[in-house]
C-alpha cells in the first residue's frame, strides 16, 4: 500500500511557496533596478558636477565660462547630464521593459528632468542669492548634494511609474474584452 507523504505542521502550502517565490523575484528585480539606476545616475552625476564646476569656477587653467552665473552653469550641466541619463536609463536600467513609444518616453523623460532641474536649482538659489554664499563648497553642497539628492528620489519614482512603465507586466485579467454573447470577441 502506498502511503502519502504529509507535510509537517506549519509547512507552507504550494500556493504560499509560489507567492514567496514571486515576492523574492520581485524584490531581486527591484534591487537590480535600483543598482542600475544608481550606476547610470552616478555617471550622469559626475558629468553634471564636473561640467557645472568647470563652467562656474574653471579647472587647471581652463577658464570659467559662466563666472557669476551659477544657475546658468547648472542648467547647462543638467541638460548634458540628462542626455547621458536618457541613454543609460533607456537602454540599461529599463531596457528590458516594454514601455511603449520611444518618442513618448523621451518627452516624459524631458518633463521629469525639467521638474528635477527645478528641484536641484532651488537649494542653489537659496544658498547663492539669499544666503550670499558664493564659495565652491557651499555651491556644491547646496546643488550637488541636497538638490540632486532630492531630485534623485523624485526621478526614480517618476521614471519607473511614468517614463518607463512596465507595460508587459499588466494584469491580463484586468483587460476588458467585449464579446458578442457567444464567447467570441467582437470586432
Amino acid at each position: 500500500m502506498l502511503e502519502r507523504r504529509r507535510e509537517p505542521a506549519g509547512a507552507p502550502t504550494p500556493e504560499q511557496r509560489v507567492t514567496w517565490s514571486q515576492r523574492w523575484a520581485d524584490r531581486r528585480r527591484l534591487f537590480r533596478e535600483v543598482l542600475s539606476f544608481l550606476s547610470v545616475g552616478g555617471i550622469a552625476y559626475l558629468v553634471d558636477v564636473g561640467l557645472s564646476n568647470l563652467l562656474l569656477f574653471g579647472f587647471l587653467g581652463v577658464p570659467a565660462l559662466l563666472v557669476a552665473s551659477p544657475i546658468k552653469a547648472k542648467v547647462v550641466s543638467t541638460i548634458v547630464s540628462m542626455a547621458v541619463a536618457w541613454v543609460g536609463n533607456r537602454f540599461v536600467t529599463y531596457g528590458q521593459r516594454d514601455s511603449g513609444s520611444t518618442l513618448a518616453g523621451l518627452w516624459k523623460f524631458v518633463v521629469v528632468n525639467l521638474i528635477g532641474m527645478v528641484i536641484v536649482v532651488a537649494p542653489l538659489g537659496v544658498t547663492w542669492y539669499l544666503l550670499g554664499l558664493h564659495d565652491p563648497v557651499s555651491y556644491n553642497i547646496s546643488t550637488n548634494v541636497i538638490g540632486i539628492g532630492l531630485a534623485m528620489v523624485f526621478r526614480f519614482w517618476a521614471y519607473r511609474t511614468w517614463v518607463f512603465p512596465d507595460r508587459g507586466a499588466q494584469d491580463p485579467a484586468a483587460e476588458v474584452v467585449a464579446t458578442d454573447g457567444f464567447d467570441q470577441p467582437s470586432r
